[in-house]
């Protein structure tokens, strides 16, 4: 299945007269890998985040379409779930494997790109909790750190994995990946900034519950959201391909996975179905949400831990309640068909892999249920 290329023009870039262009949204096609001419370009490709299970994908699409893949991990990559036991060398098969501090700018330059030259920074980075300082330090200020150094390098392209839910931002994270995204724009570099959808792995920490007979959580009805959820593997390829589409560069682009739209209540049936049993449903107020941002805020004022984790709930009530799916600055509402899509595998299908066990989910630090 191809895609539908949402593009964000770049308002930082000037027209013919030397005026600032307008940002325009537009659905772009795109030329076979390696651009019109369909030839693949063998490139040298510097990867932060490359032990979560987005970015092995991504290293494993980079290494498909022939590029060399430098990966900047942490001495002690957070790998989790099912990839624990595994070292990031067999996750990585075929990538060089540099480790060091991301956040220090004399280690990116000293331990990661070493005085070499590089064409292209890809980054599927993201702060483990979302909370303020952690999202501060990695989805802002060490970005900013890895492009200055990229570029010093001789960068001249980033793919960056931002998220959809950016467009309404009430959450420090978002905040901070609003803040990179702009700097990133007005760097000079050519740049694809892709702000995915929601992720198979967000959504299938039910999974276990359900089949061990206890009911699917919804908050109000599981209607009041919905998302075009997109897998690793449909994702990585995607963020690899930017490398070689001029249609994606210099643009942002939002993206989810084929298919409808879908509801968390349609989640939870479809996953009874999956198993052979009959639809049990909880349903959470709201309300409930609210109650405990309320509490844990006022205790953080005494215990400064607490704040944090008012933080985490507040995150929480944010994917309780609003859609992951582009969002309509006209109308203030999220429209599903207006939301790209690409790649070949639904959640449902992730569901029954799971369900026959093809394969486990790995959440890790980024569950919020």
């Amino acid at each position: 299945m191809g895609d539908r290329s949402g593009a964000v023009g770049n308002p930082a870039r000037k027209d013919a007269l030397g005026k600032p262009q307008r940002p325009t949204m537009m659905m772009d096609g795109y030329a076979p890998m390696g651009g019109m001419n369909g030839a693949a370009v063998r490139r040298r490709v510097f990867v932060l985040g490359a032990t979560g299970t987005i970015g092995r994908a991504t290293v494993r699409a980079l290494l498909r379409r022939g590029h060399e893949v430098v990966c900047f991990l942490r001495p002690r990559s957070g790998l989790r779930g099912a990839a624990a036991t595994e070292r990031p060398a067999a996750l990585l098969a075929g990538a060089e494997l540099r480790t060091g501090d991301v956040q220090d700018p004399a280690s990116l330059a000293r331990d990661g790109l070493r005085g070499e030259r590089f064409d292209v920074l890809v980054s599927c980075m993201a702060s483990r909790t979302g909370a303020p300082r952690d999202a501060w330090a990695i989805d802002h200020q060490a970005h900013v750190h890895a492009l200055a150094a990229a570029q010093a390098a001789g960068v001249t392209q980033v793919v960056l994995l931002s998220a959809i839910c950016v467009q309404k931002p009430v959450l420090a994270f978002q905040r901070a990946k609003l803040a990179f995204e702009k700097t990133l724009i007005e760097s000079g570099v050519s740049y694809s900034i892709v702000r995915a959808t929601a992720f198979f792995k967000s959504l299938s920490g039910q999974v276990e519950r359900v089949r061990a007979g206890k009911p699917f959580l919804v908050f109000g009805d599981g209607t009041l959201t919905a998302c075009k959820p997109i897998g690793d593997d449909d994702l990585g390829n995607y963020l690899a391909e930017c490398i070689d589409h001029p249609q994606r560069h210099n643009r942002i682009l939002p993206i989810g996975g084929p298919g409808d739209a879908i509801t968390p209540r349609e989640q939870g049936e479809r996953l009874f179905a999956l198993l052979g049993t009959p639809a049990r449903f909880k349903q959470v107020p709201v309300r409930l949400l609210d109650v405990i941002i309320a509490v844990l805020g006022a205790a953080g004022r005494v215990v400064p831990a607490l704040s944090e984790k008012a933080e985490l709930a507040r995150i929480g009530r944010y994917y309780a309640t609003e859609s992951m799916l582009v969002l309509n600055p006209q109308t203030g509402r999220y429209d599903a068909a207006a939301t790209p899509s690409a790649g070949r595998e639904t959640l449902f299908d992730y569901y029954a892999r799971l369900v026959r066990g093809e394969t486990a989910v790995e959440r890790g630090d980024h569950a919020v249920f």
